[in-house]
């Protein structure tokens, strides 16, 4: 539970900084919230896997194709 509180936090703080008048503050903290994003999905996914869902399912959750999804996550 506290590395969820963790990436809560450092994804709020992100996201107010992504606003920041500073076009450098603000590109920079943008960059850092795709890579938290991204980090965030490989989790999901794994953890849907674990859980038996089909690759099918995760996609539509994600709102891309089966395809993509497998292509994106199938490796890990």
């Amino acid at each position: 539970m506290s590395t969820y509180v963790d990436i809560m936090s450092e994804a709020t703080d992100l996201a107010t900084r992504a606003g920041d008048r500073d076009p450098r503050i603000g590109l920079r903290a943008v960059a850092a919230l795709r890579r938290l994003v991204e980090q965030l999905e490989a989790v999901q996914v794994r953890s849907a896997r674990q859980r038996g869902w089909s690759w099918q399912e995760i996609a539509t959750e994600l709102g891309v194709s089966r395809q993509a999804v497998h292509k994106k996550h199938g490796r890990h």
